[in-house]
């Protein structure tokens, strides 16, 4: 089967094909980061005028790279939520206006599912069940997944996700934008433990987060920066709050991270969302082991290794082919074709074994 998969619901317009036989087949991404640039921050109505200059010569283009004809889709996925509603209905729009005129079914992908499935586009895909850590800038959140939509919701951020944060503490640090893939590049010139941020809910038993005190907290130092340097901030000491706000956000997912794998007894993990290509986090999550807690009075246990799965780089980003992907595999499992509607929140567990 061969579908066509649209991402529009933010500021990415992404068009892929996937054949469930011969895998992806093509795809082609238009981000709008320049024309946001301007405005320091997504902006609705231009997001969504974009989408719908994007959609067809993208669509043409995968075609064309493909070597097929729009005859020979069997189906037609979407994002339909979550995300900013007038991006999602112009993808909606187009995908349900195509799929309609070439009587094919339109199947409608939930935006977490496909980057939750990301990893499953790499040569070596992990195998059901497995935890997954979405962590993007609208999301952070610990799922077990125990096959294609069977999930259960772990544990997440209760206010701000951590893509959030970094962005709005890039902003506080005058990064232009978007600031959070700047911030993590500052931080590898930072030298550690020159500022010391706190560790929201790091000891809280649970698999809940908070990353709100934590922006709050460099607020708070960049204040007392700026007043000890008539209102700038040195470039040392930039790194150096980047360095120490980015350690503190990496530990955090860390501990809550393995206890998560503790929690569920998998050892499989699964890092997806745009957080995800995060070298600092790749790197401390890449070499994690899951260590048992010691009993007293027995010889203490070694630590059990996990196997890691990242998406490739260029799926960490909002992008058609994770939607392409979700809709096959949705397809295979006879979803009934989907309506003309988006959903700009809906929670991922509302899809959960549908």
């Amino acid at each position: 089967m061969l579908v066509l998969g649209i991402e529009s619901s933010c500021d990415e317009t992404g068009v892929a094909l996937y054949d469930t036989e011969r895998g992806l087949l093509a795809h082609q991404l238009h981000t709008q980061m320049a024309m946001h640039a301007e405005y320091g921050g997504v902006v609705p109505e231009l997001a969504s005028r974009d989408h719908i200059r994007r959609l067809v010569p993208l669509t043409q283009s995968c075609l064309k790279q493909a070597r097929v004809q729009y005859s020979d889709l069997d189906a037609i996925a979407f994002t339909q939520g979550p995300g900013l509603g007038g991006a999602l209905l112009a993808g909606s729009s187009y995908a349900n206006a195509l799929a309609f005129a070439l009587n094919i079914p339109v199947i409608p992908v939930h935006h977490l599912e496909g980057h939750l499935l990301s990893p499953l586009l790499s040569e070596e895909r992990p195998a059901f069940p497995f935890v997954a850590l979405l962590v993007s800038g609208g999301h952070t959140q610990f799922m077990a997944v125990q096959d294609i939509g069977n999930y259960t919701l772990l544990g997440e951020s209760v206010d701000d996700a951590a893509g959030e944060a970094f962005d709005k503490t890039a902003k506080l640090l005058d990064l232009p934008y978007p600031g959070g893939a700047k911030l993590s590049q500052l931080a590898k010139e930072g030298i550690p433990e020159v500022f010391h941020f706190p560790r929201p809910m790091l000891h809280s038993h649970d698999l809940q987060m908070s990353f709100s005190g934590l922006k709050t907290a460099v607020l708070t130092a960049v204040q007392k920066v700026r007043e000890e340097n008539n209102g700038n901030i040195p470039d040392q000491t930039r790194n150096d709050i980047c360095r120490e706000f980015q350690d503190a956000v990496v530990e955090v997912l860390t501990a809550k991270t393995h206890k998560a794998l503790l929690d569920t007894g998998f050892r499989t993990l699964v890092v997806a969302g745009g957080v995800g290509a995060n070298w600092k986090l790749r790197e401390a999550l890449g070499s994690l082991k899951v260590q048992p807690p010691h009993t007293k009075g027995k010889s203490k246990p070694v630590p059990e290794p996990v196997k890691v799965y990242f998406p490739p780089m260029e799926y960490c980003t909002d992008n058609g082919a994770m939607i392409a992907f979700a809709g096959a595999m949705r397809l295979q499992k006879a979803q009934k074709a989907g309506v003309f509607n988006v959903k700009p929140r809906w929670p991922l567990t509302d899809i959960v074994n549908s």
